[in-house]
């Protein structure tokens, strides 16, 4: 699967490069035995079973692992518990009283810093103050926040009452916010007057009351004052209520005790809503107890979390990986985590450097888009701050080319700190594939091999286990503990989505390659192939092979219909900084592929560009690119960091057509 004829794919992602853990992380790691890889395979149950005894703690222990029917799973069944208290009460109540959860940056600049015991008091606070507001266990609550404490204050104490959350990205437009209420039927929503966007206001309540507009089940709407002009925002008073009076009337009212649910293992803990390829975004649900066990676990072993750590995610928390790790996983572990309402470009291209060596980040954890933007920038960013508290650093979202993880390396990590290359998904809960930094030697490029306990294999169209140095499908055989139960309101969907392609089996979506030394490489979604003269070529081992190129930054490919090859390829590029873009540099480029793949890999169309479509959570959206390069009227762009980038590359692309 996704090879090209000439077999140069093999080259392209045969990496020689290795790094092994230092003596001084193995000798300290939380985890340094690794027998336990095999202890997992041979008995998943007991390994699960000895995991969630350690790091969770449960009201009412549970009276069976497992229960799984195809393609349903229960874990932990008839244990209770509750995700807000393993956050923050136990260890609000102990050593870890005035310790700092969460360490706040704004886009402004302005800072708070909360510690255990005041998220203690924050969130039973607020947690009271939805029960007042007629929120009962079971109630699904839509989160429209920007990066903010109240944010990861609002998810935790819709967990402490029961309170299915589903939190919604705030670039996301009115419509997309309405479809996911009223998908869920949410019935209550928590906004904010707007939020920091590169110096502007994003006006979120603006928003929210536009898509409650149309539908017909939201009975109360809490906002938090954030930029702080109240006097623009519309308020109706039936409906709308300021975040500090609702607090106030809380208090007033004598209902500021709110103690945590005791939770079924499986109740449900939040609906997170993720693309789907019939346009109608898929409601995610996750549970309760497998849930914790995996996110707390894997961000204690993956990254080697310590005591003194202050961690890093710059997700945001409108995605899985803000829910999984900067809230859930970390928060259960105990750590210090900074969160950041801004973005990594403002006020200039030295913010996250800034905010690690004033925060001393100890572990960070980023995306490849994102570093590969960074190289872009230049050296001469990172340079101007001390990174010397970094000890660890990690990569998520997408498979990151060997050239970017060299750069980060050397760069941001002083060729001192491991790198762990994690993949998982939205679907999965928690980190499936990634090195224990503790344990693992890395190679530039690989997500190396599954998280102990995971039974994932690469098979092929037949769903058999292809050999050492083959590729093909990515699947994982057996359930796991942060696994999603259902698309909500639609097991069918659920089914064949998931446990279609190959039976009881559950599919990534992701093409793989596992190399001679059983080394996992992602390649990205198989729906990401092109197919030019009849030979099926990924989009990840093109874009690869381009930012290989010691001139290039960033690259995103796309085929185009083609009338002799039925699809010919496009590619998007970013040159380094310094860099002169040129009818030279592109045929030099083009070569350059040809060279690492084959002939047949040579780009039709090869575009320079300033910046790419992207996400504000890394992504590329190369369907957007198809989008111009097929004179399509562009797709939904809310989701995108900076609109106005495809409209330059729309022009720059007719110029050059016309």
């Amino acid at each position: 699967m996704s090879q090209s004829a000439t077999g140069a794919f093999d080259a392209l992602f045969h990496e020689n490069r290795k790094f092994p853990p230092s003596s001084e992380v193995t000798a300290h790691g939380n985890i340094s035995d690794p027998a336990i890889y095999e202890q997992a395979r041979q008995d998943p149950e007991a390994f699960w079973d000895a995991r969630a005894r350690e790091q969770i703690d449960w009201f009412h222990p549970w009276n069976q692992i497992l229960d799984w029917k195809p393609p349903f799973a229960k874990w932990f069944i008839g244990g209770t518990l509750n995700a807000s208290y393993n956050c923050v009460d136990r260890h609000a109540h102990g050593t870890r009283a005035n310790k700092p959860a969460i360490i706040f940056e704004g886009e402004p600049g302005d800072q708070r810093v909360i510690t255990y015991a005041q998220l203690l008091e924050e969130v039973t606070l607020a947690a009271a103050m939805l029960r007042h507001l007629g929120v009962q266990k079971g109630d699904k609550v839509a989160i429209y926040l920007p990066m903010i404490p109240e944010a990861v204050i609002s998810m935790l104490a819709c967990a402490r009452i029961g309170a299915p959350h589903t939190v919604v990205f705030g670039g996301f437009s009115p419509d997309s916010l309405a479809d996911r209420i009223n998908d869920c039927g949410a019935n209550f929503v928590i906004t904010a007057d707007g939020g920091w966007r590169r110096g502007k206001v994003v006006p979120l309540k603006d928003n929210a009351d536009e898509a409650m507009a149309k539908t017909d089940h939201v009975k109360r709407c809490v906002v938090v004052r954030r930029v702080g002009d109240a006097a623009a925002i519309h308020m109706d008073p039936d409906r709308d209520i300021w975040w500090h009076d609702a607090e106030a009337q809380t208090r007033a009212a004598g209902t500021t005790d709110c103690p945590p649910e005791q939770l079924d293992s499986e109740h449900p803990l939040f609906i997170l809503y993720t693309s789907g390829s019939t346009g109608k975004p898929k409601g995610i649900l996750h549970t309760t107890g497998g849930y914790m066990v995996q996110t707390s676990l894997t961000h204690k072993w993956v990254f080697d979390l310590k005591e003194n750590d202050v961690f890093w995610c710059t997700a945001d928390v409108g995605w899985v990986t803000g829910h999984s790790y900067i809230v859930y996983g970390p928060l259960a572990n105990g750590a210090t985590c900074v969160l950041f309402e801004g973005t990594p470009d403002y006020p200039d291209k030295d913010r996250f450097w800034s905010m690690i060596a004033k925060h001393k980040v100890t572990i960070f954890y980023t995306a490849p888009t994102a570093i590969r933007s960074f190289m872009r920038w230049g050296d001469e960013f990172p340079a101007r701050h001390d990174l010397t508290s970094l000890r660890l650093i990690g990569t998520v979202g997408e498979p990151i080319n060997p050239e970017a993880w060299i750069w980060y390396h050397q760069t941001i990590g002083g060729s001192r700190c491991p790198i762990v290359d994690t993949w998982w998904q939205t679907e999965t809960g928690g980190i499936m594939i990634s090195p224990i930094a503790s344990l693992t030697t890395t190679k530039p490029g690989s997500a190396t091999f599954p998280f102990p306990g995971i039974d994932a294999d690469i098979v092929d169209e037949q769903g058999d286990s292809v050999p050492l140095g083959g590729g093909g499908y990515l699947i994982v055989r057996k359930p796991w503990p942060s696994m999603l139960r259902t698309i909500w309101g639609d097991d069918e969907r659920y089914k064949q989505t998931y446990w279609s392609r190959f039976e009881n089996i559950y599919f990534a979506g992701d093409g793989c390659k596992r190399d001679a030394e059983g080394y996992y490489w992602l390649l990205g979604r198989v729906d990401d192939v092109l197919n030019v003269s009849a030979h099926r070529i990924g989009t990840a081992e093109l874009e690869s092979a381009l930012v290989s190129h010691p001139k290039v930054a960033e690259a995103a490919v796309i085929g185009i219909p083609d009338e002799i090859t039925g699809q010919a390829i496009a590619a998007f590029v970013t040159v380094r900084s310094g860099i002169v873009a040129d009818d030279a540099l592109a045929q030099e480029l083009r070569a350059h592929v040809a060279k690492a793949i084959g002939p047949i890999a040579r780009p039709k169309v090869l575009r320079f560009t300033a910046e790419l479509p992207k996400t504000r959570s890394g992504k590329i959206m190369r369907r957007l690119l198809r989008d111009v390069a097929e004179g399509r009227v562009t797709g939904d762009t809310t989701t995108l960091t900076d609109p106005s980038v495809l409209a330059e590359i729309r022009s720059q692309y007719e110029a050059t057509e016309g």
